[in-house]
């Protein structure tokens, strides 16, 4: 059974993208357009792993990492970072967040299934 992946980014373009490598790869994607839509996501369903941007409309990424770690079914779901943002302090903001990992756009697709796979183990 292939690992179920949410990816939380504002940009279509992005979502193409990561949908795209993902799915390749073989995993199952499902997408969201902002923090708020990855949180109404992840209250129908259960996710492996979560890929988000940081700077989005209606709920950025950080706050929905606060969020979905206050929900008992998602507090051990790993979180990469999609974003273009390299700054130490929101790195730190992050990983207090409970950030996973971290991928600097723009991204190299294979980049991110190597990042996935080391971070689901398969």
């Amino acid at each position: 059974m292939s690992a179920h992946i949410l990816t939380v980014d504002d940009s279509a373009s992005i979502r193409m993208t990561t949908k795209i490598a993902l799915s390749n790869a073989g995993y199952t994607v499902t997408e969201a357009v902002d923090g708020a839509d990855g949180i109404a996501k992840l209250s129908t369903g259960t996710f492996d792993l979560i890929v988000t941007d940081l700077n989005m409309p209606n709920m950025d990424g950080l706050t929905m990492i606060r969020e979905l770690r206050k929900m008992p079914a998602h507090t051990g779901v790993p979180v990469i970072f999609l974003t273009t943002e390299s700054d130490g302090e929101i790195k730190s903001q992050a990983k207090a967040a409970g950030a996973t990992g971290w991928l600097t756009k723009p991204f190299d697709p294979e980049n991110l299934v190597k990042i996935t796979r080391k971070v689901l183990g398969k």
